[in-house]
């Protein structure tokens, strides 16, 4: 599989085998990952792979905390998409292939809340990778960075038959994440990579999202 096979074929995967990853393999993709580029290689990403019981623990806090209505209060930035915008339209094409796949109905609010609790426990993935940062670096200022790092673990993970998913439902009560992943507070929880090798069977996973034409959102200058 060569670059263009694997950017073509990445897709969030929501829907895993419950086969474990080894640990050899999650080490061999950051290694290589770890490859991408940064300011002034600054490389300002930290990794905490979580599996096993740990991880089982983590799921388990997340949708106690959602289940008994306790505020989240993630680290990161997170998105907003205006409701006119071409950004939300994008959102809600997505959802609404989602929820058709799965056989959601719009007013069906128990598989709804299901669905929701999926993403809290990392769809169920075997390993989720988490990427933090020193505080020191401030709030936004390495996301770019990360952003690089990030791809590159979704892409190499192809090579090993694996799947992923960028969430950050998972670290929505990052409480959770220190306590069972041994976190320092001096390090800001920023996204979470769900990690398996995917269930072809899984509904979910056969959204095909569309992306914007490249004239939609590119302008050449001083081409002829």
């Amino acid at each position: 599989m060569n670059v263009t096979e694997a950017i073509r074929k990445r897709k969030s995967i929501r829907g895993f085998k419950t086969d474990p990853v080894p640990a050899g393999v999650i080490e061999s993709i950051l290694q290589t990952a770890a490859n991408a580029p940064s300011a002034l290689n600054s490389q300002p990403w930290e990794f905490t792979v979580v599996s096993g019981r740990v991880l089982d623990k983590i799921r388990s806090e997340n949708i106690e905390n959602l289940r008994s209505g306790e505020s989240g209060s993630p680290e990161h930035m997170t998105g907003q998409w205006p409701r006119d915008s071409v950004f939300r339209q994008r959102q809600v094409a997505l959802a609404k292939q989602l929820f058709s796949l799965m056989g959601i109905e719009r007013q069906d609010a128990e598989k709804r809340q299901q669905w929701v609790e999926r993403g809290f426990r990392f769809f169920d993935a075997p390993a989720a990778i988490i990427i933090c940062t020193d505080r020191v670096l401030g709030e936004a200022g390495p996301l770019l960075d990360i952003g690089a790092v990030m791809q590159n673990i979704c892409l190499l993970a192809l090579e090993h038959g694996l799947g992923t998913c960028i969430e950050d439902q998972g670290i929505f009560f990052p409480d959770v994440i220190r306590r069972h992943a041994n976190i320092d507070h001096n390090k800001t929880i920023v996204i979470a990579i769900a990690v398996g090798y995917p269930d072809p069977e899984y509904p979910a996973n056969r959204v095909e999202t569309h992306r914007a034409a490249l004239s939609e959102n590119t302008t050449w200058c001083g081409f002829r």
